[in-house]
C-alpha cells in the first residue's frame, strides 16, 4: 500500500465525515437556490423533494469515492459481499424489520391514553395502502443510499478502534448534525422552544438508534440487514406518528420515543459491557 493510501486509510472515518457533509450540504444548497436555508412557506413546498433527494448523495458518494481511493476493486468486492449477505438468521431480520414499528406503536399507544392525537396514523387514515406503500418505498430508497456510507463504509472503520456503544454514539451524533438543514426553520434560533424542537429532532433519538444499528451490524456483518433496519425506521416514522403533531405534542412524542430507544441502549450496554473492539479481538486471537 502506498504512503498516500496508508494515510487515507488511517484517517478514513474523518475523511468520510468531511466529504459526506461537504457533498450533502453542497448539493442541498444548490437545490435550495439563492435564498438558501432556512426554507419556509411556498419555497419549502417547491424545493423540499429535491432537497431531500440531494441529501442522499453525500453518504453514498463519499463511501464510493473513498473505497475507490483506499481499496479499489478489492474494496468494492468486499462492499458488494456485505451488501448481498442475506444468510444471517431469521431473528436478525425480525429485529431489523419489526422492532422499530412495534416499539414506536407501543409508545404512541401509551401516549394516546393521554390524548387521541397520538394514535398511530395508520390506524386512523382512510388511505392505509397509500401510506404503507409510500413509507416502504421511501424507507428502502433512503436506507440504501445512506447506509452505503454510514454502515457500508464508516462504521467498519470506527469498529477497529471503538466499541459498539462509542461507535454508535459518535456516528449517531454526526448523523444528527448531518440532518440539520431541512429541520432549520425561520424561528429556530429566535426562541427557546423552537431551538428545543430542533435539538430533540436531531439528537434525542438518532444517536441511540444508530447504536442499535451498529449492534445489529456487528452481529451480522450484513449491509443488507442494515439497509432494511434503516428502511424500517423511515417507514415507521412516515406511517405511525401523525403528521398533524406539532409544538408540544411533537416534542412529547419525540422525547417518549427517544426514552424508549435509550432504555434499549442501556439494556444493550449492560449486556455487552465486556465487549471489546474487533481490533482487540483480532490481537487476542494471535
Amino acid at each position: 500500500m502506498t504512503t498516500f493510501k496508508t494515510l487515507l486509510k488511517q484517517h478514513a472515518a474523518t475523511l468520510y465525515f468531511i466529504l459526506t457533509f461537504a457533498i450533502t450540504w453542497g448539493c442541498m444548497a444548490l437545490v435550495a437556490g439563492p435564498g438558501g436555508f432556512p426554507l419556509t412557506g411556498e419555497r419549502f413546498e417547491a424545493v423540499a423533494p429535491l432537497v431531500y433527494t440531494a441529501m442522499l448523495v453525500g453518504p453514498s458518494a463519499a463511501a464510493i469515492l473513498l473505497t475507490a481511493l483506499i481499496d479499489g476493486r478489492v474494496g468494492f468486492r468486499e462492499l458488494g459481499s456485505r451488501l448481498l449477505k442475506w444468510r444471517v438468521g431469521g431473528r436478525w431480520y425480525a429485529v431489523a424489520l419489526l422492532a422499530t414499528p412495534l416499539l414506536a406503536t407501543l409508545v404512541l399507544l401509551v401516549l394516546s391514553l393521554y390524548s387521541p392525537e397520538f394514535l398511530p396514523a395508520i390506524f386512523t387514515t382512510d388511505e392505509k395502502a397509500t401510506l404503507l406503500l409510500t413509507g416502504i418505498g421511501v424507507g428502502l430508497a433512503v436506507g440504501f443510499f445512506e447506509e452505503l456510507g454510514w454502515i457500508g463504509f464508516v462504521v467498519p472503520h470506527m469498529r477497529t478502534r471503538y466499541s459498539v456503544l462509542a461507535s454508535g454514539l459518535i456516528v449517531g451524533f454526526l448523523w444528527g448534525v448531518w440532518h440539520f438543514p431541512p429541520f432549520w426553520e425561520a424561528d429556530t434560533f429566535s426562541g427557546a422552544f423552537p431551538l428545543l424542537l430542533l435539538i430533540v429532532r436531531l439528537f434525542a433519538w438518532l444517536p441511540p438508534y444508530r447504536v442499535l444499528m451498529v449492534w445489529v451490524y456487528d452481529h451480522t456483518d450484513s449491509l443488507l440487514v442494515a439497509i432494511l433496519m434503516h428502511a424500517s425506521l423511515d417507514a415507521s416514522m412516515l406511517i405511525l406518528p401523525a403528521m398533524t403533531l406539532t409544538g408540544r405534542s411533537l416534542v412529547t412524542w419525540i422525547l417518549a420515543w427517544s426514552l424508549a430507544l435509550w432504555v434499549c441502549v442501556a439494556v444493550l450496554a449492560l449486556a455487552t459491557s465486556k465487549q471489546t473492539t474487533r481490533q482487540t479481538i483480532r490481537e487476542q486471537a494471535r
